[in-house]
């Protein structure tokens, strides 16, 4: 429990823990950041990493002058893109038994669930899943392990990745800093989370209705 509530407490008040990364790291930060991105996106055994309020709260510091917006920007791209690119191999080369262990990061659930979601969706699967913390990072693991044509996955990759981190970080760079946001931002990141849903609810939706059948005359 103790590493759950740790957990939590870095994911609602990332904008101070990364502040404090900045100040004993430096230029370090930029290398911190992509490794992050990386692992949130790259590694089946990492989902828990707070890949959305990170990238809003480096946005937010940015627009301070501590770091370099461009720097920073290139370097969560590459980490989102990478990552993915990563991921896709992961599961392209192990595949299902990477979830024959007892292991409790890889759970066969999530698995299940990243894959149940990649079915109905297809290849904008990938894309809709960088706004969805756990479902992002084994959308591409479920990719790999289907055998998805790897230049249409670069696609989506590429595609899901710019816009995940050009929403997340600019809208910190943006809007990070407005006094009421800063002074909340542990409610911020929530709403973040629940805005991150939004995309995949109407996806739901939308197919559930459409397999709803016709009525007859």
């Amino acid at each position: 429990m103790d590493f759950i509530s740790k957990l939590v407490d870095i994911f609602l008040h990332i904008d101070k823990y990364l502040a404090t990364i900045i100040d004993k790291m430096g230029l370090f930060t930029y290398l911190i950041l992509f490794a992050v991105i990386f692992m949130e996106t790259g590694l089946v055994v990492m989902p828990f990493l707070p890949g959305d309020s990170l990238l809003f709260a480096a946005g937010a510091i940015a627009a301070l002058g501590n770091l370099n917006i461009i720097v920073l920007y290139v370097c969560c791209l590459l980490g989102a893109f990478l990552g993915d690119a990563t991921n896709y191999w992961i599961g392209h080369r192990i595949g299902p038994k990477a979830f024959q262990s007892n292991s409790k990061l890889l759970k066969k659930e999530y698995l299940d669930k990243a894959q149940s979601f990649y079915e109905k969706h297809g290849g904008k699967a990938i894309v809709l899943a960088r706004f969805v913390p756990i479902v992002r990072t084994f959308a591409p693991f479920v990719a790999g392990i289907g055998k998805m044509d790897y230049k249409r996955f670069t696609f989506f990759n590429l595609s899901g990745g710019f816009l995940w981190v050009t929403i997340f970080l600019l809208g910190g760079f943006f809007l990070g800093n407005v006094p009421f946001i800063k002074e909340n931002f542990h409610y911020t990141v929530v709403i973040i989370v629940a805005i991150s849903a939004v995309p995949i609810l109407y996806e739901i939706i939308k197919s559930r209705i459409g397999k709803k059948p016709a009525k007859k005359d």
